[in-house]
């Protein structure tokens, strides 16, 4: 099978495998997860807006897959999604997600000629706290709470928006059978002085 083929066949598992992002309870008992700091490069990313409840972003991830294999960008690690905005503060049907793929510097070429909310940016490379949500986990809010908790106790600030990288390969059956990284952006309070 061609290269080209196996990235559309990834295309559409892409759009299978986000089945969506449920809002539900988290697993009882779940143990506190670890946060880690951890320097993310930087990256040329090929993104694009979604608007609407969570559980339908993934037709929007596989329509990205096939935008960048119509433009020879193939994509060069896992699919992010960072949400843009509080689900607590507005309804599901304005939920906005930037959903991310990282693509080669080539791709940067094709910036501001793919539409109105589709389009190459180069993100430069930062600092992130990082927490893993396990298999089993229908709901991230009590991972995103321990992360939350965490960067306060140490001394850190959220500078960006939170994002969500995919860890699971291949085809699963719910956002709770998948395995993602919770990552928020962030830089250290300065020393408080005597």
């Amino acid at each position: 099978m061609s290269e080209r083929k196996r990235w559309s066949v990834r295309c559409l598992l892409a759009g299978i495998v986000i089945v969506g992002i449920a809002a539900a309870s988290a697993a009882p008992g779940a143990d506190k997860p670890e946060v880690s700091v951890r320097e993310v490069p930087a990256q040329v990313v090929l993104y694009t807006l979604h608007r609407g409840p969570y559980e339908t972003v993934g037709g929007t991830i596989g329509g990205l897959f096939g935008l960048a294999m119509q433009n020879g960008m193939f994509p060069q690690g896992a699919v992010t999604l960072v949400y843009l905005n509080n689900p607590g503060l507005v309804s599901p049907e304005h939920y906005l997600t930037e959903i991310r793929i990282p693509v080669g510097e080539a791709a940067l070429q094709k910036a501001g000629t793919l539409g109105e909310f589709t389009d190459v940016k180069r993100l430069p490379g930062m600092e992130m706290a990082v927490v893993r949500k396990p298999k089993g986990v229908e709901d991230q809010t009590s991972v995103r709470a321990s992360l939350s908790a965490w960067m306060q106790e140490n001394g850190h600030v959220a500078i960006d928006s939170c994002v969500e990288k995919m860890q699971s390969q291949g085809p699963v059956a719910s956002y709770a059978e998948m395995e993602t990284e919770i990552m928020i952006p962030i830089r250290k309070l300065p020393a408080e002085q005597d």
